[in-house]
């Protein structure tokens, strides 16, 4: 799962994803704004690390964990780009994709309820990590998609798309993939994606007051309700590996990664 901002991925540091706590609130911060917060592979492991210590705390640490970019321009601008120039055949997009996954499912897994505060882009793999927590609010220069159409020409993993699909629709999601459309704050709102947009004078005593309402409640029922959804979402999954390797595999793939990185557009051959 990729993103597709012209100014996404460039070389630059290798970014930090922060865990701090303050009372019963926990904050992650995904910190690369110099590239609109792109995941890089080290911003991964830093983040499936904290998932991991949070899981282990459990209802006696945190009881809300807060996601968010630095910078207020992104919240996440995808996975850096420039990586995808190592992959070398379908093998390596299928391997990606269940990297990819194992880090969303340990963000889904977080016992206690997970809030996603966007502000600006949230498109490829930010959209997933968006996707992956309970609730999102966001400021209405939020926008989101995966517009690897238009982009890379590539795909999402089966997993994945369930979980687009269970939190937006089916619509949506076939203009955010196949039309490549970037949606907005009012689209996301609409069809329940958010929890409510706030202007961003706003936005932190919305976001403090609906953590304190989490906070307030049934730990037991909040971790048990959250893993029965879960696992009612991506369950009997269809198995796609076959698509994943056809498409990271295709010439077309390489094009799309070596345009974006050249910054020129792709020219599409459908091999």
């Amino acid at each position: 799962m990729n993103a597709a901002l012209p100014s996404e991925g460039g070389p630059g540091s290798d970014g930090e994803v922060r865990l701090t706590v303050q009372g019963r609130i926990a904050t992650l911060t995904l910190d690369r704004p110099a590239a609109r917060n792109a995941m890089t592979w080290a911003m991964y492991a830093q983040l499936a690390t904290h998932c991991r210590t949070l899981a282990a705390e459990g209802n006696a640490g945190a009881r809300v964990v807060v996601l968010r970019g630095a910078g207020g321009e992104a919240f996440v601008a995808g996975t850096d780009i420039a990586q995808f120039q190592q992959f070398s055949n379908g093998d390596d997009g299928v391997a990606y994709e269940a990297r990819i996954d194992e880090g969303i499912q340990l963000i889904e897994q977080l016992p206690m309820p997970a809030v996603a505060v966007i502000e600006g882009w949230a498109v490829g793999g930010g959209l997933a990590i968006a996707t992956a927590c309970d609730f999102r609010v966001a400021t209405p220069n939020a926008r989101f998609g995966v517009p690897i159409a238009r982009t890379l020409g590539n795909t999402l993993s089966a997993l994945n798309l369930a979980r687009l699909r269970a939190a937006w629709g089916l619509q949506p999601l076939r203009r955010m993939l196949l039309l490549a459309q970037i949606l907005d704050a009012d689209a996301a709102l609409a069809c329940g994606f958010l929890e409510g947009v706030y202007a961003a004078e706003a936005l932190e005593g919305e976001v403090a007051s609906l953590c304190d309402r989490l906070a307030a409640l049934a730990p037991v029922t909040q971790t048990v309700v959250k893993e029965a959804l879960r696992r009612q979402t991506v369950e009997a999954v269809a198995d796609t590996d076959d698509l994943v390797r056809l498409c990271y595999g295709s010439s077309d793939f390489r094009e799309g990664v070596d345009a974006f990185v050249s910054r020129r557009p792709p020219v599409w051959k459908g091999s």
